[in-house]
Formats: structure tokens, sequence, C-alpha cells
């Protein structure tokens, strides 16, 4: 039964979407032209606003490399927009279907329909790649979106706010604020699609939500990704290429590598090689600009416990960093970890910060094994120029992607899905995938003046009929 509520009984993210669709179904398929000059302002804005946006994420952090920022948060969405620009007609084009004897002379074709008001719900670990990264994506389908932020960067959401506010009204694109009760209102208003990045534990609850409503869901999670070094790569080499993800943001991201798989006889290389390498990245640690903050004592609490957790369980715990750590800035150089076993805490939930356990084994399908036995990770990293030992991990393992000899640089690839399998997420974004993700794929039958449909209409048995029965039927 359809029934229309007064506004005044509304609470005001009801107000706001129920806004946002009226204009929606007013003017429920946006021009290409319309969506470019979206795209672009925002595009001119994002480099406008570089500056402020470095400095509200030191704000919010305490400290984080303008780098950081630069590279992860503002460079991702300038890229994802040159691309989309680039592609986005072809993107829009209905594409033709084969429509088959049997509904000949009727011509089939699928139609790619903006979904409506899409609900983006963004974490605190990199809030500008992950509210305006999605966006775009959206904004390109010709949605309306509405953003709720993480409480946990007001600096970076005030800036942001502003930012969007030259670009879009409110009825096309808003950003919301609040803690956990805002943000679990927000997942139960019945938008037409829900984008979630979080831990897999929220994830549980926005799916829930969302359930209510049949409202459909794309779940980036996270995990325990794993990066495997085959016994054939140099240690030099592995450690190269996996400690810039490790380190990024200081390891607050969902696809760091979250542990190693290493041989059993390499482990002490390993540790020695891993502690000169971040020495020579981060000299003179606790002053260094180039290595940031854990983003508040919460955080930064959990990972001590972490620690000391595992520590009390037999773990043998290394720091990467030659000086000693001042915990008051929430400052800390990847701890490296051995003998950890399934009981401590490490090994347990995703680590989402600069920990790493290192995991010995004896042969490369005992490192499969260990992967298999766990819940499918977001990510896999496999360190190893030996092809065929690449192709026996990547085709006895699943995960969301891989990179082969590097980590986490796969997301910033525009032309390729992105997301999770399982506990790691579900469905996908990015490019063409992103695209697909927020239009709806609308099939259309187009029949004109010749109608054979009716020779399928009762009264059946007719000669024709069974002529065509027995055609179709072999």
């Amino acid at each position: 039964m359809n029934m229309t509520v007064e506004q005044s009984q509304l609470s005001p993210l009801q107000q706001l979407l129920q806004t946002q669709r009226s204009h929606y179904l007013s003017h429920p398929a946006p021009s290409y032209q319309s969506r470019v000059e979206k795209l672009k302002q925002l595009k001119q804005l994002l480099l406008q606003y570089q500056q402020p946006i470095v400095a509200a994420l030191m704000k919010d952090y305490g400290h984080r490399s303008e780098n950081d920022t630069v590279i992860s948060d503002i460079m991702p969405c300038i890229n994802n927009i040159n691309y989309t620009l680039k592609n986005l007609k072809s993107w829009m084009k209905p594409s033709k279907r084969h429509a088959g004897l049997l509904l000949s002379p009727s011509k089939v074709s699928v139609h790619y329909q903006p979904l409506g008001v899409v609900g983006i719900i963004v974490p605190w670990n990199f809030p500008v790649m992950l509210s305006i990264g999605p966006l775009i994506t959206a904004i390109a389908a010709g949605n309306r979106a509405m953003l709720k932020m993480s409480e946990f960067t007001p600096h970076t959401n005030q800036v942001l706010n502003d930012l969007l506010g030259q670009v879009f009204a409110e009825n096309e694109v808003a950003l919301v604020e609040g803690e956990a009760d805002i943000a679990a209102q927000f997942s139960a208003l019945p938008f037409d699609h829900i984008l979630f990045t979080g831990s897999t534990i929220v994830g549980r609850h926005v799916m829930r939500a969302a359930a209510e409503n049949l409202t459909p869901v794309t779940l980036e999670l996270g995990g325990k990704s794993p990066a495997i070094i085959a016994p054939d790569m140099p240690i030099d080499t592995a450690v190269e290429r996996l400690i810039f993800g490790k380190c990024l943001n200081a390891g607050q991201i969902c696809v760091a590598p979250d542990y190693v798989l290493c041989p059993e006889d390499k482990i002490d290389e390993l540790i020695k090689v891993y502690q000169a390498r971040f020495n020579k990245m981060y000299p003179d640690f606790d002053n260094n600009p180039d290595y940031g903050n854990i983003i508040n004592d919460r955080q930064f609490d959990r990972l001590i416990k972490v620690i000391d957790d595992a520590k009390s369980k037999g773990a043998r715990v290394v720091s990467a960093s030659n000086s000693a750590t001042t915990v008051g800035k929430r400052k800390l150089a990847t701890q490296l970890m051995t003998q950890v076993n399934p009981d401590m805490l490490v090994m347990q939930d995703e680590i989402f910060g600069p920990i790493l356990p290192i995991i010995g084994y004896k042969s490369v399908d005992e490192a499969i094994g260990y992967v298999n036995q766990r819940d499918r990770p977001l990510a896999l990293y496999i360190l190893s120029f030996d092809s065929s030992a690449q192709n026996h991990i990547l085709h006895h393992t699943h995960s969301g992607g891989v990179c082969i000899n590097d980590t986490v640089f796969h997301v910033a690839a525009d032309d390729a899905p992105f997301g999770g399998i399982g506990p790691s997420g579900m469905g996908h974004y990015h490019g063409k995938e992103g695209f697909l993700t927020f239009s709806h794929a609308k099939t259309v039958l187009n029949s004109g003046k010749i109608n054979t449909g009716i020779f399928v209409h009762p009264p059946y048995g007719t000669l024709i009929q069974k002529a065509l029965m027995k055609f179709f039927l072999r």
C-alpha cells in the first residue's frame, strides 16, 4: 500500500533522502554533457583544494605525511575522473544483444539507467579517496548520492563539505556526519544502492539493515591479506616490493600485507633486511615527516593491546626502527613478529596497523594450505619471479585481487574492478565495473510491425506450432 508521509514526520536523514529522490524522479536521466561538466568541476576543485585537504588530514591524524595524502587520497581521484571522462560516452551507450531466431525479427538491447540515490559509507583511513572515488562513479552513472563520513575525520569532512558544495546542490550530493547512531540510521535508509567500506563486523550490520529494504549492497571489507615469499625470491627484493604497502598510512589500509609467509630458513634474513630498509626510508624515525601517526588514541591502544597479547603468549616482537618510539605521538614503526599462533589476537582479526607477523613454511603448498584454511582475503601478494610458482599460487587460492611482485598498487588500476570475496567483501567498483554497479542494466526487446509471437498463441497444437516445437526442441 502506498502511503504519503508528511515531511515533518521524517527524520532529517529521511527528509534528505526524500528530497534527493524527488529531484531524481524529476530528472531521471542526466545527459552525458551534464555528467561530464560536474566531473570536470569536481576535478578542478580537488586540485584547488589540495593543500586544505593535506592540512585537514594532518589535523585529524595529529600527523600524516603530505605525500601519503597526495599519493593515496587525491591522485587516485584525479586519475579516476580522467579515466571516466575518457570512457563515459561508450559506457552510456546501449549495448546490442543477439535476439536469436526464436525472437526474430525483434531487436534486443541493454540500456544503462541510473539507479537513483546511492548511499556511500566512508571509513577514516582514506576519507577522500573512499568518498570521492565512489562518488565519481555514481555521478558518472547519473545518480544522486549521500555520503556518510567518519566521525574520526571532522576537519577533512568540513573541507570536503565546502568543496562538494561548490559543485553540487544538496539535492544532488549531500555529506552527512555523526557517530554510530547516525551511521545506523543511514544504513537503514531505503537507498537504491549502498556502498560500504570498512570492517567485516560493521559490514554485517550494514547488510542486515539494508536487507530490510531489499537495498543492494557493495561491501568493500578487509581481512588478513597474506604475502607469500616464494623460495626463488631474493629477500632484498621481497622487502623492497612489500614494505611500502605495509608502511603507507602506517599500515592503516585494508589491502596492506597483514602477514608474511616466508621460507622458514629465511625469516631471520627477512627481519634484518626489513629493519635496514625501514631505517633507510624513515631515518630519525621519531621526527621523520614521511611516516604518519595512528589516527587516534583508541586505535593506538588497540594496537598496543595486540602487541602485548602476542608477547604474553610467546611471540617474539622486533621493531623495524632503530630509535625508540614516542607513544605520545601515536607513532609506531612496523613491529615484526615471529613465533605467532592462532590463539593470539594478531592472528585472529585484520591488524589494520604497523604490525607484521612472519610465519615460516617448508613448501609452497604448505603456504597455500595456510591461506586456504582461513577466510578469503581482500588481497593476496605473490613474491616470485618463477612463473610456474606464480601460476600455482594464483590458481590454488582465492582472493579479491592479486599483486605479483608488488603490494597495494592493484587498487590504482582504473580499468579493472576492485572488490573482495566472501568475508572480504562483495561486488565491485572502479572503472566500467563501477559504472555498472551504480546502473540498472535494463533489457529492452523491441518488436516492429511483424509479430511472430502470434504463432505461439492459443489454440495450441496447430501445424505451425508443432513445426516450431520440433525445430527448437532439438
